[in-house]
């Protein structure tokens, strides 16, 4: 398969996730790009990938125009606060990580299906910062129409806002009446179904998406290079995460060949993955809400692509694995393959009262204001420093520990108000979108009735489908009936 195949196949065709045949090591030429910008440092890990299938020109500019949409001049600067290093990741266009990757993600897409003549449907599931970065990345481009599904009532009042304020009639928001699990489990359902997919060119931009992730393993070179610039050193990385997309990057920068000592999986009260790098075993628990919404997810998508690799690449077993899971909600592995585990990945868990206290101590002890995941990413760090572990520790001048600053602040105000007392001051850019007329629709947790919306919503430019029998017109007339009693929201404001 092709990389670009791989950027519009989103899942494989047996449901499974795409990863890389190798991956390319670089332990012995990564020191020659420690003085590139980000933009020409995204090149250089893009090329690795993609190969001579965009040429380096028109590479160079995609990622240009990608970045120059970031108000700091570093795209993604470190500021050192008390005894970490702190990634700001929130300098885009929605102020979340999300940016860094969906910005080139949507200039991919263009690029390809503009060479190509042709279009695709995006279909993507959010529990807050993808559907905001998905959306603004793909706004208005040519051949696409872009579908964002989002967990009602779950996701904070301006991840919503500024989704829904955008009314480029190529963006289609869907709050779904249930969790972000749901909201996953419909994207995933209508990649399975390989006729639909075919029909109406699906396209992801989840983290199922290879190249989301491939993308943001450039800021953990960055990263290195602004901290260490003799490349003398080593890093380890505290990284809130839910879906395990931002971490797997992480990983995948440790394979190529950067100087990671380790990587702490930082997690909220939905603890899956934290508790499998303690114990071994990965069990589906009920979805709770808390104060760090982008991190309240059951299952963690791309889990599934480190677990390739920590079974030796062997896919029947990981399949095997996968398919007992899918059955019972219920994975584990033995002793030594948790050790195996362990010698890359460190693990905490942060409850609701520790996400404000850190918060507060931060505010009051270095006037620096955390968003509520960052403080699990803190939080993390400083449970594991408590407990005596020597990558969490300082290290001297050689190692240096960076929490992952995943959004601002302002995006999650009833957090950091209840935190420090105060609303957080909004950014200009969540500042315009406030009292904006928005537009969402809201439907059911049911792969049917997303199916057929799409089929409703996306045009027939090639005259060979939406042409329906009069059980299929009865059907979509019960579904907008449907639609429209639960509530289709048209120009209504908060």
């Amino acid at each position: 398969m092709t990389f670009e195949e791989a950027v519009f196949e989103g899942l494989a065709q047996d449901g499974g996730l795409l990863v890389p045949h190798f991956v390319p090591d670089v332990s012995g030429e990564y020191k020659k790009w420690k003085n590139l910008s980000f933009d020409e440092l995204a090149f250089e890990i893009a090329t690795l990938y993609v190969g001579d299938e965009i040429p380096d020109a028109d590479l160079r500019k995609l990622m240009k125009k990608s970045y120059s949409t970031f108000t700091d001049k570093e795209v993604v600067p470190t500021k050192t606060v008390g005894d970490m290093e702190i990634m700001e990741l929130f300098h885009g266009p929605t102020y979340a990580f999300k940016d860094v990757a969906l910005q080139a993600l949507g200039n991919l897409f263009e690029y390809f299906l503009m060479r190509a003549g042709k279009r695709i449907t995006v279909v993507g599931a959010t529990s807050g910062d993808t559907g905001s970065a998905a959306i603004y990345g793909l706004r208005g481009k040519s051949n696409v129409e872009c579908f964002i599904l989002f967990p009602e009532g779950r996701v904070s009042p301006i991840q919503q806002m500024q989704m829904t304020s955008v009314l480029d009639p190529n963006v289609h928001c869907i709050a779904v009446q249930g969790t972000f699990d749901d909201c996953q489990d419909i994207v995933k359902a209508l990649f399975r179904d390989l006729k639909f997919k075919k029909q109406y060119s699906l396209g992801a931009v989840n983290s199922i998406n290879f190249a989301r992730i491939m993308f943001q393993i450039t800021y953990y070179f960055y990263t290195y290079f602004k901290l260490f610039p003799n490349c003398d050193g080593e890093m380890s990385f505290s990284v809130p995460t839910g879906n395990f997309g931002d971490i797997l990057a992480g990983y995948y920068a440790k394979k190529m060949g950067l100087p990671v000592r380790h990587l702490v999986v930082a997690t909220n009260s939905n603890d899956i993955l934290d508790r499998f790098f303690s114990s071994g075993s990965y069990e589906k628990h009920p979805v709770m809400q808390t104060f760090s919404p982008s991190m309240d997810i059951g299952i963690s998508s791309n889990f599934e692509r480190y677990l390739f690799y920590l079974f030796d690449e062997d896919s029947n077993k990981l399949k095997s694995m996968m398919n007992d899971f899918n059955s019972t909600g219920m994975l584990s592995v033995d002793e030594e393959t948790l050790k195996t585990a362990k010698r890359d990945f460190l693990s905490a868990c942060c409850n609701e009262q520790d996400t404000i206290d850190i918060i507060q101590k931060y505010h009051t002890e270095h006037n620096y204001t955390l968003d509520p995941h960052t403080a699990c990413g803190v939080m993390a760090v400083k449970k594991l420093q408590a407990e005596m572990v020597d990558a969490c520790k300082a290290a001297g001048k050689k190692h240096k520990m960076v929490v992952l600053s995943t959004a601002h602040p302002a995006k999650f105000s009833m957090a950091v108000s209840k935190a420090t007392g105060s609303p957080p001051v909004l950014p200009p850019g969540l500042e315009a979108c406030q009292n904006s007329e928005v537009r969402f629709q809201v439907m059911p947790a049911s792969t049917p009735a997303i199916k057929n919306l799409v089929e409703a919503s996306v045009p027939d430019y090639t005259g060979n489908r939406n042409v329906y029998t009069p059980l299929h017109m009865a059907s979509a007339t019960l579904l907008i009936a449907t639609a429209f009693v639960a509530g289709v929201f048209v120009g209504k404001k908060f």
